[in-house]
Parts: structure tokens; sequence; C-alpha cells
């Protein structure tokens, strides 16, 4: 349990001891989450953490048309990658569950009866032409344009000849005839008028549970006690304030409404559109596929929208949970950058202790075919060498794969089309011939490997060091850039660079 810094949080707790808070991260299994969905649930788990409490991990998975058992195999799969652990939830468990919405059906249906009985909730029997003829009639008149409250006080009777008419009923929440007004964590006291707040539909036709419902309620029952999401669901606010309200009426839950910080809209690169899960880059796959390191990743997320100081953007998730504080999230729209997003995975990157850069460098080179699924000693002793020299020079750790794979590539080891034609040229073939020989009886070392060549290249055939070492650097890397040369092929050792330079001469030739 994080300890909790010394600082007045009166106004965040609200009476509550620390360790008493309680968050929800609510995904839905419908696809790939975005970045915006792991900034949210990002700072949910910040939040909890600051203060010791608890964040409960809840699936809203009620759309059964666009959920399925992959997707949410895959959220748990990628908030475990990102280390965005739970304390309530699938596979933890806890006292409030279940955790997933379609597993609480009876529940819904048991509280809505109850709402219904204490009118607080009724049934509405109009269709949807009489409600857009009656919306449409409402703007024509310049007045507001929501639900008129028709079916609001009617009788048994009424309500009699509408079902023998074959109607079906919705289920709408009576909303309070007066403004619902609340201080956000983000942006202050925020006020919504009656007039703009029609009673809204908890319960399909058929019965079915929608989210304003669902979201509320199970709330309510897991003691949520802080309300941490995006800047689009603010409308939906003042509804959901007066379901906890009638919650709490007829006794459901702790009778405490939640608090509410919404948080700012991640824009496009442009700065001029929601970020869009169809947008490049916006997808939490691409980067995982790109080898971008969880905590770089969240670091960035952790921008946008707040700061842990003016003159500092690189920090720890350790140093974000301590420093984290919601009511220095700015409530201005935050622009995702992707090349600043990079170059915070980069700085991460340089952080790795090298032996732990090398383990993670493993699954990239194991997908790629240059490694084994479980690599020898060997194999790792050559791959943790290697991290002097490409460290400094990766953003993300895919790159290990061209920058590293040359090392373990076997016989399978091919020269890339565009350096041969680029560099295996004219009198490529003297230059590697030279190569051979000076290398042919030298102590293999780094610095006995390079003062050969230069002697043999520079002094010996008069060329610059660029035209000198570039074909002996595309003979055994494969490639025009490469680690450091002279260290590249120490550990390749002797008897595969001169391999490869023969072969590489023997090319040329042809």
């Amino acid at each position: 349990m994080t300890e909790r810094p010394a600082r007045d949080d009166t106004d965040v707790l609200g009476g509550l001891r620390p360790e008493q808070v309680r968050v929800r991260f609510p995904p839905s299994p419908t696809g790939l989450l975005t970045v915006g969905n792991i900034r949210s649930a990002l700072f949910n788990w910040a939040f909890a953490r600051h203060y010791g409490g608890t964040l409960v991990l809840r699936i809203e998975d009620t759309d059964q048309t666009r959920n399925t058992p992959e997707a949410l195999d895959y959220t748990l799969d990628a908030l475990q990658w990102l280390g965005l652990t739970w304390d309530e939830g699938p596979g933890v468990g806890g006292d409030a569950g279940p955790y997933l919405q379609s597993e609480r059906m009876d529940i819904y249906a048991g509280i809505v009866t109850k709402l219904m009985a204490a009118g607080k909730a009724y049934q509405c029997y109009c269709s949807q032409e009489e409600l857009d003829d009656r919306r449409d009639a409402a703007r024509d008149a310049g007045l507001p344009s929501g639900y008129d409250g028709h079916c609001r006080e009617l009788t048994s009777e009424q309500s009699k000849v509408f079902v023998d008419e074959g109607r079906r009923a919705v289920v709408r929440l009576r909303m309070p005839d007066r403004p619902i007004v609340f201080d956000d964590l983000v942006r202050g006291e925020i006020t919504f008028l009656p007039e703009n707040l029609g009673d809204y539909v908890l319960v399909r036709a058929n019965g079915y549970p929608l989210y304003p419902l669902v979201n509320p309620v199970d709330d309510a029952l897991m003691n949520i006690t802080h309300v941490l999401r995006g800047e689009d669901l603010l409308s939906s606010t003042p509804r959901q304030i007066a379901l906890y309200e009638a919650l709490a009426e007829i006794g459901i839950g702790s009778g405490r409404t939640p608090r509410f910080g919404h948080l700012p809209m991640v824009m496009g690169s442009e700065g001029n559109k929601k970020l869009s899960k169809r947008d490049a880059g916006a997808g939490l796959d691409d980067y995982r596929t790109q080898g971008f390191l969880p905590e770089g990743l969240l670091n960035y997320l952790g921008l946008l929208g707040w700061s842990i100081a003016d003159d500092r953007d690189v920090f720890t998730l350790a140093e974000m949970i301590e420093a984290f504080d919601i009511r220095k999230v700015n409530s201005n729209a935050a622009r995702f950058d992707q090349k600043k997003c990079e170059a915070i995975n980069a700085a991460h990157m340089r952080m790795l202790p090298q032996d732990e850069f090398a383990a993670r460098t493993v699954p990239f080179l194991v997908k790629a075919g240059y490694l084994p699924t479980a690599p020898s000693d060997e194999q790792l002793a050559v791959l943790r060498a290697s991290v002097p020299l490409v460290q400094e020079r990766m953003d993300t750790l895919g790159e290990s794969v061209e920058l590293l794979g040359f090392l373990f590539a076997g016989d399978d080891f091919k020269i890339e089309p565009d350096a041969a034609a680029k560099v295996l040229a004219g009198d490529a073939g003297t230059v590697l011939e030279a190569s051979a020989k000076a290398l042919k009886d030298v102590e293999w070392t780094t610095a006995a490997i390079e003062a050969a060549l230069r002697a043999s290249l520079v002094d010996g055939l008069g060329l610059k060091p660029k035209k000198a070492f570039g074909p002996v650097r595309v003979a055994v890397s494969g490639r025009r850039v490469s680690p450091p040369l002279f260290e590249s092929m120490e550990l390749l050792g002797r008897e595969t660079s001169l391999r490869r330079i023969e072969q590489a001469r023997v090319k040329v030739e042809h």
C-alpha cells in the first residue's frame, strides 16, 4: 500500500480516509484498446495507488453483438503487459463481484423493479415516431427538444390501454426538476439546468438494460468513490448523478455520490479532432508490436493532461504514483505527439539495466527467427555483450531485429539488396580481399581488428574510412547501418566474419 504524501487532500477525499478510495476502469471488450483508453486507466491506477486505495476492473460487456471472449482475453492481457494491475476484478476476485456486467443482469432487473415501485422510474409507451414528431415540434417552437415527460404521470388505466394495443414500454428515470450542480475535480463547478435533462431511458422495450443504468448501479454497489473518465462522457454525468441519488433513496449502495473528474480529450496529431481508434498510432497494439516499453508508453500518456513538473517529462511510474494530483490535471485537450512519445520511450530504453535490456529484446529476435524460443547460454552471452553497442541507438525494442539479427543469422544470413547494390560495387572486391588477408592471423579483439583493417585499407590502399570500412560492414552485417563495426566483428567471431567477407567478395566478382 502506497503511503499518502503529506498534503491537504480534504477537497479530493471529501471526508474519506485515503485507503477508502475506490476507483474503477470499465472497458468494453469490443476490440483493441486505444491510447485514450489506456490514459484513462493510467490516471485511475495512479490515483488509487497514490492514496493506497483500490482499483476495480469492471468489464462492461452488455453489448452482446460486439463483445467476444477473445476481446476480453486481449483486454486483460494488455493491462497486465502494461503493469496496470487491479485489486478487484476478473482473475482477482473481490467482494463486489461478479465483475462482468453480463453476469449481473438479475441485479439490474431487481433494482429497476425497486426504482419503479418507489416512483423513481416509470414505463414509457411512446413510439419512436411519436417522439420524433414531438421533438420536431419543440424545435420549431424554440423549446428544448429532449423527452417531454409525456408518460410521466400515466394512470394505470392509461397504461392498460397502451398494453392492450400491444405497445411495449421502455423504462425512464424520473429526473429531478432542479439544476444538477457538482464540483468536478478537473473542471470545477458545473451546472446542468433541468430543461436540458429529460427523463432518459434505463431499459429498452425488450427488457435489456442500458449503460446509463448499469454503470451507476455498479458504481453504487461496488462503492466507487471517484469516477475519473473522459470529457466526452461529461454530458451523461448529471443523469447519472440523479440515478445515484435515486439509488441512495431506495437503500442501494453507500448513499454517497462519487466525485467526478473529467479528463481532457486526447486529440490527434493535428490537434483539431479527437484521436480515433482508426487513426495511425491510436491503437495499443501498434506500440506493443513495435517494441515500446510499457513504462515508456505510460510515461508519455501520463503527460496527456498532467505533468510531474514544469521542467521535466521523463519519470518512472513509482514517481508518478507519489506525485499524482488529480487537481493538477489540465482541462484543455491534449494533443497526441507521436515523435514525443518515441523520444520518451527512447529515454526509458536508456534507463534499463543492460541485462534487462538484453532480456527484453529476446522475444523480438525470437519472433524474427534469429533466436530459438529457448536461446542457448552462448547466444545470450553474445546478446548481452552487444547491448553497449546499441542501447544508445535504439528507440524501440523492435529495432533489435535490424541492428542485432546479423549476429544470430547463421546460414540464413543475407545481405540487403540495397546495401549490396550501393556498397558492394566498384573496387569493393579489392577492399574485401585485402580485409580478409589482414584479418587472417590477427588476434580476434576489437582493438586488433581495427588496427589491422586501418593499416591495410586506410594506410595500405589509401582509402578514406567510409570507403574502406563500408564494404566490410555490409559483408558482415548485411546492412549499410550497423552497430560499431570492429566490436560487432569481435562478437560475430573470426570464422563467421571471414566467411561472410569471402562470400561478399565472390558476390562482387560475379
